[in-house]
């Protein structure tokens, strides 16, 4: 039968047990210190992407402190346009402070500043919202904003300070 194999090759080389043992104890060996090498390339290359991520987090959030420190005075702005606007002051005064409030949320809408919408009616949210108190209303239903005392803003996806509000409740009978 010349198509069938034979059962051993007979030009094999022939190896002893001791020198096979080396051979398969270097061979362990080389897998693990493969695996090993494996392990560190990858922790470095997660160490790389988290730095990376890191330092664009540091840029993109760099003016958070100060952009929180200036919300102070864009505050008094917008008190010094709500008392004028009580008292009827429709001057020249009124459209200064007016026309400052809005070059300064300009400015701070280039850095990524931006104002929480919110008003009354609108649902309260506990990542954008701040309790301040709660009121009955029969206007307004339960966990819906009643009055906005003080505007909140974002800096891009963070909040930079909430907007403090008061939440409606069912009326009491």
């Amino acid at each position: 039968m010349p198509d069938e194999a034979p059962d051993s090759i007979p030009d094999a080389p022939k190896v002893d047990a001791p020198e096979a043992d080396g051979t398969r104890a270097r061979l362990d060996a080389a897998e693990q210190q493969l695996a090993n090498y494996k392990l560190v390339v990858a922790d470095y290359e997660n160490a790389r992407k988290r730095a990376a991520r890191d330092a664009e987090a540091a840029k993109k959030y760099a003016c958070e402190s100060f952009a929180r420190d200036l919300l102070a005075a864009l505050d008094n702005l917008d008190r010094a346009l709500g008392a004028a606007k009580a008292a009827g002051d429709t001057g020249p005064l009124a459209a200064g402070v007016s026309a400052t409030a809005d070059q300064f949320l300009a400015t701070l809408r280039r850095h990524g500043v931006t104002r929480i919408e919110c008003g009354p009616g609108t649902a309260f949210d506990t990542n954008l919202h701040q309790a301040v108190m709660e009121q009955p209303s029969p206007d307004f239903g339960p966990g819906q904003v009643v009055q906005v005392l003080q505007h909140g803003f974002l800096l891009h996806d963070r909040v930079l300070r909430p907007t403090s509000v008061i939440v409606a409740t069912a009326p009491t009978a």
